[in-house]
């Protein structure tokens, strides 16, 4: 690394290892069902949001296959802990494998970084074993200190055509 690039990287508000470390522990949470835990990453002001047919498409005008704010979020997983989300009963067994993981931006304004990775996740319900992939964008907040994910898009492979049930999506 050359003298320049060390002083850029030094300045970052988050380095490789912390955001990776996020990105594993956020994934763990969902795929072990710990929705405590999964639901304490995210910011007051939160968006989660998977497209339907166009990644590129605008979420308040075109259908999404998930577009919530911090309160459907939180909706969302209520209905988990209660088990009245039927989609699931009984819950999926879950493993997704995170890599390619490049940040793309940084805000020191915000103390937001975009973060982009290649996801693969396999998971296993009664009815057999699927395999989803994708790319996800993640915008993580430092707030008091700590990590936060302020927005998850989740772009699937295949979005463009008909997609069984989705119950793996928190």
């Amino acid at each position: 690394m050359i003298s320049s690039e060390l002083s850029i990287a030094n300045h970052r508000l988050l380095t490789r290892d912390q955001i990776e470390s996020f990105l594993y522990r956020e994934a763990r949470f969902a795929d072990g069902a710990d929705y405590d835990a999964w639901e304490a990453l995210w910011t007051d002001d939160a968006i989660y949001w998977v497209p339907a047919n166009d990644a590129d498409s605008d979420p308040n005008t075109e259908v999404s296959v998930i577009f919530d704010n911090r309160n459907r979020i939180s909706t969302r997983l209520e209905q988990l802990r209660t088990g009245k989300r039927y989609a699931q009963a009984p819950a999926s067994q879950l493993r997704r494998v995170i890599s390619n993981v490049e940040v793309m931006s940084e805000d020191p304004a915000t103390a937001e970084v975009e973060v982009a990775a290649n996801f693969l996740l396999l998971e296993s319900k009664a009815r057999g074993t699927e395999l989803w992939g994708g790319r996800t964008t993640y915008r993580l907040r430092l707030v008091d200190a700590e990590i936060r994910l302020a927005y998850k898009k989740v772009v699937l492979v295949g979005l463009d055509k008909p997609l069984a049930t989705l119950g793996f999506l928190i």
